[in-house]
């Protein structure tokens, strides 16, 4: 981001917001520092609702799955008579 920086353009998608990309670098400094410098010259558009990509995979997974949970499998063996009780 160095190299960029006021040098050319850069799209950064991401679905974490500012406050917690301290926590995917592992430093919050170095996270304020590149906070800092996206944001000098920059747009931020924050998108919110359902992901595109998340609706195509539930799509796609609700075609995939039974509609109905598979029935057990019948018993082949036949049921044993009663027993006699002796007196």
């Amino acid at each position: 981001m160095s190299r960029r920086y006021e040098h050319a353009s850069t799209v950064l998608t991401s679905n974490k917001s500012f406050e917690e990309w301290g926590d995917v670098f592992g430093d919050e400094v170095m996270a304020a520092a590149l906070i800092d410098r996206l944001v000098h010259h920059c747009h931020i558009v924050n998108i919110r609702g359902n992901s595109y990509r998340m609706r195509e995979h539930r799509a796609l997974a609700s075609r995939l799955a039974p509609a109905t949970p598979p029935a057990p499998p019948e018993s082949t063996s036949r049921p044993r008579p009663p027993r006699r009780q002796e007196a």
